[in-house]
């Protein structure tokens, strides 16, 4: 049985879409996995502002932490490389989506491939502008 969670139910994403976020760069920093993006908030998120008339959406620079990350695979390679060598090989790109699997790794989807991270919950952190 899978008991795979959707990222739209887990609490460090609400108020965002994840499918019309982009990622700018993935980088290690310590044991934490970080991932540079371009975020899509809804109205129900905290930060969110009214767009401007040329903007139209709501999109503010953040980084998705994935702490104490054991393992990074990009299309189910990379297991005996470090996980700072996988990251660099990670491509840019839109989000398709985000799951955990069964209380295990996390996977990233997108442009950029299927990302399998083997890390604790992650920390979204919005920077300042």
């Amino acid at each position: 049985m899978d008991d795979s969670v959707d990222w739209r139910k887990l609490r460090e994403f609400a108020g965002v879409d994840l499918t019309k976020s982009y990622v700018l760069s993935w980088s290690v920093e310590g044991d934490t996995l970080c991932i540079e993006v371009d975020l899509y908030l809804t109205p129900e998120h905290p930060f969110y502002e009214k767009p401007r008339p040329a903007e139209k959406v709501c999109i503010r620079p953040a980084v998705v932490e994935f702490p104490y990350c054991e393992a990074l695979t990009l299309d189910g390679e990379g297991s005996d490389e470090p996980i700072a060598a996988v990251a660099e090989r990670i491509g840019l790109g839109a989000i398709s989506g985000l799951v955990r699997h069964d209380e295990g790794p996390f996977e990233v989807q997108g442009r950029f491939g299927s990302v399998s991270i083997d890390a604790e919950r992650p920390i979204l952190r919005l920077r300042q502008a």
